[in-house]
């Protein structure tokens, strides 16, 4: 480990990309080229390639491959499913998120709030938790006016996973679609779409170890949605443009490799890995604090608060060590992250977290020089 090649405790921002992925994508990058959408040998062997991830995507979370669209990502999975219910189910004006989300969904319900929708953002407890009983006493509120509840499966900077399953028997009690976005605990921690009860799910390729530039929506036989983009038929309209099949492919083979490292205990191992993490650091850093420490957590993510310092000048103190803050700068200064203020963190603790995220490569070895080399970047901080 140096300082131009340091530790990687980022995981949660994206993933290296897995070497069978690379080499299941080289093909399509090279001789099957053709269109899924043609019909002579090219077209129709570039269609088995996407069919086949379809099916690989669908069996990760419990789906039928008919159930699986491919998108550019994240965001895009998010904008059909939050825009597109909005568009199917327009009878409806109110929607239901919560104020943790990440701003693919956080951004498309301001929109539908300016177009006149009511949105009721769901407060989180200190944990960083959704409260049930909140989201039931909204869902009362509103009665038949719900077209959508859109609540993230676990948060990307605490990994504190969310209560989809209790919300979404709700909802659909009062008769809203339901949407999660799973990118963060796919492949990480076991995710059905039948167990959450949940009508759309997102997921995306670079946080499993697939490229970045790909994932998918999970949308449910059934479920009322509309394209929020014009263009030709492909995944069944409802996402139209010539499909990437080398990125679909590579997606579908991270997910079947996600599938194995599941089957093999790798949620355990990776849990193990983090509370070594946690019981270093709390060794060497007198003072350093937890988020989520009461709330069940993605197994990979450890989220902490240095005292007296700001998280930033810890990692920037540490160039050994690749990992993340949860604040943001504006106008040269910094202000703590929404989610933490959400928790009602104080801002000047807030300011001192830093997200470590570990991946399926991550060894006790490389925990304990972390460790090491974030006390002592703390120390030389704090003075």
């Amino acid at each position: 480990m140096s300082p131009e090649r340091p530790l990687y405790l980022d995981h949660n921002a994206t993933t290296p990309v897995d070497p069978e992925v690379v080499d299941a994508m080289l093909p399509y990058l090279r001789e099957h080229f053709g269109n899924p959408s043609s019909a002579h040998p090219y077209g129709r062997r570039a269609h088995e390639a996407l069919e086949m991830a379809r099916a690989q995507v669908a069996a990760l979370i419990g789906a039928k491959p008919s159930e699986i669209l491919f998108t550019s990502g994240g965001t895009e999975a998010n904008n059909l499913a939050i825009r597109g219910t909005a568009e199917a189910r327009a009878e409806r004006r109110h929607l239901l998120t919560s104020t943790i989300e990440h701003p693919a969904t956080t951004l498309p319900c301001d929109a539908l709030e300016w177009r006149g929708w009511r949105v009721t953002w769901l407060p989180v407890d200190a944990e960083g938790r959704v409260r049930v009983e909140e989201a039931e006493r909204a869902l009362d509120a509103e009665g038949a006016e719900t077209a959508l509840v859109s609540l993230m499966h676990a948060n990307n900077e605490t990994g504190v996973l969310q209560p989809v399953a209790d919300v979404a028997a709700r909802a659909h009690r009062h008769g809203a679609t339901v949407h999660t976005d799973a990118a963060q605990s796919v492949g990480k921690v076991p995710v059905d779409v039948n167990a959450l009860g949940v009508d759309l799910l997102t997921l995306v390729g670079h946080k499993l170890r697939a490229p970045k530039g790909v994932g998918a929506l999970y949308v449910r036989e059934g479920t009322p949605l509309r394209a929020v983009t014009l263009g030709g038929g492909q995944e069944r309209g409802l996402r139209p443009g010539t499909q990437n099949v080398p990125y679909a492919v590579g997606l579908g083979v991270a997910c079947e490799l996600a599938g194995r490292r599941l089957a093999r205990g790798g949620s355990a191992a990776l849990g193990a890995l983090r509370e070594r993490l946690w019981a270093g650091l709390r060794e060497a850093v007198p003072g350093v604090t937890l988020s989520g420490q009461g709330a069940e957590r993605l197994p990979n993510t450890l989220h902490v608060r240095f005292p007296g310092v700001r998280g930033g000048a810890v990692l920037a103190a540490t160039p050994e060590v690749a990992a993340s803050t949860g604040s943001a700068c504006h106008d040269g200064g910094e202000s703590a992250s929404p989610v933490l203020r959400a928790m009602g963190i104080p801002e000047a603790d807030a300011l001192g977290a830093v997200r470590l995220s570990l991946g399926p490569d991550t060894s006790p070895e490389e925990v304990d020089r972390a460790v090491v080399v974030l006390a002592r970047g703390w120390r030389q901080v704090a003075g």
